[in-house]
């Protein structure tokens, strides 16, 4: 064989290595590191210790536009933002209000779902009818969350009772030792349709919208997230997690 042949022969081979690890390396994407505190339904939750909700299908949407999958990790609501400002994961999704504080330290995607903060009383309670009555009251905030800032804010006289998870929030409600319960609007309609014996009060506290949280160093990440936001809006996907999520008014 010649010099030039054999010359030849190696540049191909070479050549063919590099076409193969660029085609391995587009195949193995890098997964989106997604933190979520799976205990607000319908928003998220475990089921069969798996996890779900409209949050989790929403984004695990986004990967499969995105072409990405997702590594999901469960987290304490407060620990949500820290997470990603200590750089352990990609973005946070747990029915997080857009808030000018939370947009300091990371960043968000566009508007995804309008919610709003409601109270929640037991069927029985006849003295709270509306939002003045709560007002030396206590009232079950889960912490971390808006709800205690804007009670703080808003309503100095009720007495907040904090609490880690959003289920333990209701259940203060149902035993008497919390009057009211102040939430996310989503997850007050779910445990009022399939949990019973509470009545939400009429008029929202306030209207929000929810958005995924990203680190500030992935500006790329929210631009890519937005895109396929729109996209499943465009191409139906988005409105079939809705009317799956929200069959009545719990939106």
């Amino acid at each position: 064989m010649s010099i030039n042949r054999r010359a030849l022969l190696n540049t191909l081979f070479v050549l063919g290595l590099s076409c193969c690890s660029g085609l391995a390396f587009s195949q193995s994407a890098e997964p989106i590191k997604a933190v979520t505190d799976a205990t607000f339904p319908p928003m998220e939750f475990m089921e069969n210790n798996k996890f779900t909700g409209f949050d989790i299908e929403l984004v695990e949407a986004i990967g499969k536009q995105l072409n990405r999958p997702v590594q999901w990790t469960n987290v304490d609501f407060k620990g949500l933002i820290p997470s990603l400002t200590s750089q352990r994961a990609d973005i946070a999704v747990s029915g997080i209000y857009i808030t000018p504080e939370r947009a300091q330290v990371v960043n968000f995607t566009k508007p995804y779902l309008t919610g709003g903060l409601v109270a929640v009383v037991k069927d029985s309670n006849t003295t709270i009818n509306n939002h003045a009555d709560l007002n030396g009251k206590s009232v079950s905030v889960q912490v971390g969350t808006k709800s205690v800032g804007w009670l703080h804010a808003n309503m100095p006289g009720v007495r907040l009772v904090e609490v880690e998870k959003n289920q333990q929030m209701f259940n203060l409600v149902s035993i008497g030792r919390a009057d009211a319960a102040v939430t996310g609007k989503p997850a007050a309609f779910q445990y009022a349709r399939t949990k019973g014996g509470v009545r939400i009060l009429p008029d929202p506290l306030t209207a929000e919208e929810y958005g995924i949280a990203v680190r500030k160093n992935q500006p790329q990440l929210r631009d890519d997230i937005n895109g396929a936001i729109d996209q499943l809006k465009a191409n139906g996907e988005y409105q079939k997690l809705t009317d799956k999520w929200f069959p009545a008014t719990g939106q």
